[in-house]
């Protein structure tokens, strides 16, 4: 199955789940540059669960658009945990959304470090009130990782989806 087949289904499978709770999702990217987004929205009807997302690829707009305070950019940088759960709940916040994912990593070729190496992409999730992160290692070229972040966030979502009753 093709990488976009994969994602399509992915999204299918959330959407399926959204729908019958109700509930509305938002994204906050950066290193997948909407990508998620756009492959929710490629769904037809996904208005009827996807709510937004925020393209926030500078620490400018991480921080007068959702919030992310200066100092945890200071202290831990854009890819970071601490900088994904500012993120994520940033996004819930602005989109009123049930269900919030954030993306923020180190797609490649250049930009990584020895702590922070291209692959490295943080997660932040929010269902209602209860938040997490995840940091995952991707390897491949930009695209690539790109892609599997997006299949990473969806399947979590759904993952954790699965079990609330």
């Amino acid at each position: 199955m093709t990488t976009d087949k994969t994602i399509a289904v992915l999204v299918q499978q959330l959407a399926d789940i959204l729908l019958a709770k109700g509930w509305r999702m938002a994204t906050a990217e950066s290193c997948t540059g909407g990508g998620m987004a756009y492959h929710c929205t490629q769904l037809a009807g996904s208005s009827a669960w996807f709510e937004g997302g925020v393209v926030c690829y500078s620490n400018a707009i991480k921080e007068r658009v959702l919030g992310v305070p200066a100092q945890v950019l200071c202290d831990h940088g854009a890819v970071s945990t601490d900088c994904a759960r500012a993120l994520v709940e940033g996004v819930q916040q602005l989109c009123n959304s049930d269900v919030s994912v954030s993306i923020t990593g180190i797609a490649g070729p250049g930009g990584g470090s020895a702590d922070k190496p291209v692959g490295m992409v943080c997660f932040g999730f929010q269902v209602k009130q209860n938040t997490w992160t995840d940091i995952q290692y991707f390897t491949g070229g930009r695209t690539d990782v790109r892609h599997q972040s997006i299949q990473h966030g969806l399947q979590e979502l759904i993952n954790y989806l699965l079990t609330i009753k």
